[in-house]
C-alpha cells in the first residue's frame, strides 16, 4: 500500500523517508512489499497506517490545495487519532511516529503479560453486550462501540472461549475473531497506558487547528494537556466511534471523508446512519474522483445562485 504515492509524488516520498529515518529501519519496504503477516504485527501496523494516511493527505494538499474545503472536525479510530492530530497540526510527524513506536511496543509488552484477544460481535447493540458481560462476570470488556450492530470486545483467552455459549441466545448473529495480538482498548493494557503517559511528557502537543473529536470522550477536545492525558487513557478505554459520529452529525456534519488505506471507517459510518455522505480516499485516483465530483457540485451551486 502507498507505493504509487511514493513513486509519483515527492511530498509522499518525504513522509515515508522521514518515518524510516525516525524508526531507524526501512518500514517503507515492508509497507510496499509485505509480507502481510509481518506488516500486521502491531509494532509495524500502527506507524504504517499513519504513514500511508499522512502521505495521502499531503499529496491531496499538494495537488488540489487546501482552500477547496473547510473541515469541521478531524478524528480517527484508535491509532487513527495520531493521524488526525498530525493532520490538525497538534503533533508533528516526528512526534506522531515516536509516540506510535512507544505505544505499539508498550501494547505488545502488555499483551505478553495477558494472553488474550478481541472478537467482533455482529448484530447486537451496545446495551445488550454490556448487560451480558456484566452478568457473566468474566475477564472480558467492550473495546469498540462501532455502532450499527457492531461491538468489539477484548478479553483473556479463557474468557473469549466461552463467548459463543454466552451469546447464543442473544441478538448476536455472528462472531469474528480479530487478527490482533492482544486485548487492546481494555484494562489489560494498563502497563502500556502508564508507559505511554510517561513518554508523552516529553512530547510537544499544540492546540489543533481543526476541532478534534476524541475516542475516549466522544466530543471535541482542544486543550493540549487534556489531549495528552487522553492519548494515554485511550489504550485502556473503549473507542466510542458510534458516539463520536453522532456528536459530529448533531453539530451539522453530514459528509465524512476517510483518508488512508481501506474503507473500514466509511463502512462503519454508513452502518450508523445511511443518510451520511461518505468518501474513502486511499489513492490518487480516489482523490481525483472526489475533487472532480466536488468541483462539479460547486459549479452547479454557483449556477443555481446566479439564476
Amino acid at each position: 500500500m502507498g507505493k504509487s504515492l511514493y513513486d509519483e509524488f515527492s511530498v509522499a516520498r518525504n513522509v515515508f523517508d522521514e518515518v524510516d529515518d525516525i524508526l531507524g529501519r526501512k518500514l517503507s519496504h515492508l509497507i510496499f512489499n509485505g509480507p502481510i503477516e509481518k506488516l500486521t504485527i502491531t509494532e509495524n501496523a500502527q506507524p504504517a497506517i499513519m504513514a500511508v494516511s499522512i502521505a495521502t493527505l499531503r499529496v491531496m494538499k499538494h495537488v488540489f490545495g487546501e482552500s477547496l474545503y473547510s473541515v469541521q472536525y478531524v478524528c480517527g479510530h484508535s491509532v487513527g487519532e495520531y493521524t488526525a492530530l498530525c493532520a490538525a497540526g497538534a503533533l508533528t510527524l516526528e512526534s506522531a511516529v515516536k509516540l506510535l513506536k512507544v505505544r505499539s511496543e508498550a501494547m505488545h509488552e502488555a499483551s505478553l503479560k495477558c494472553k488474550g484477544g478481541m472478537f467482533a460481535l455482529l448484530g447486537a447493540e451496545i446495551s445488550e453486550v454490556e448487560g451480558i458481560l456484566k452478568s457473566a462476570q468474566i475477564d472480558c470488556e467492550i473495546a469498540n462501540d462501532n455502532g450499527g450492530g457492531q461491538v468489539v470486545v477484548s478479553g483473556t483467552a479463557e474468557a473469549l472461549e466461552v463467548l459463543p455459549d454466552l451469546f447464543k441466545n442473544s441478538s448476536v448473529k455472528k462472531m469474528i475473531k480479530l487478527q490482533v495480538s492482544g486485548p487492546f482498548h481494555s484494562s489489560f493494557m494498563k502497563p502500556a497506558d502508564e508507559k505511554l503517559l510517561e513518554f508523552l511528557k516529553s512530547i510537544n502537543i499544540t492546540r489543533p487547528s481543526i476541532p478534534f473529536v476524541s475516542n475516549v470522550t466522544a466530543k471535541e477536545e482542544s486543550d493540549p494537556e487534556i489531549i495528552r492525558a487522553l492519548l494515554a487513557k485511550q489504550v485502556v478505554s473503549r473507542v466510542r466511534w458510534r458516539e463520536m459520529v453522532l456528536y459530529m452529525t448533531s453539530h451539522g456534519t453530514n459528509k465524512f471523508v476517510e483518508v488512508g488505506p481501506n474503507k473500514v471507517l466509511s463502512n462503519l459510518v454508513k452502518r450508523i446512519d445511511q443518510s451520511i455522505n461518505t468518501k474513502s480516499i486511499g489513492s490518487i485516483s480516489d482523490a481525483d474522483n472526489f475533487f472532480n465530483e466536488s468541483l462539479m457540485l460547486t459549479a452547479k451551486n454557483l449556477k443555481i445562485k446566479s439564476l
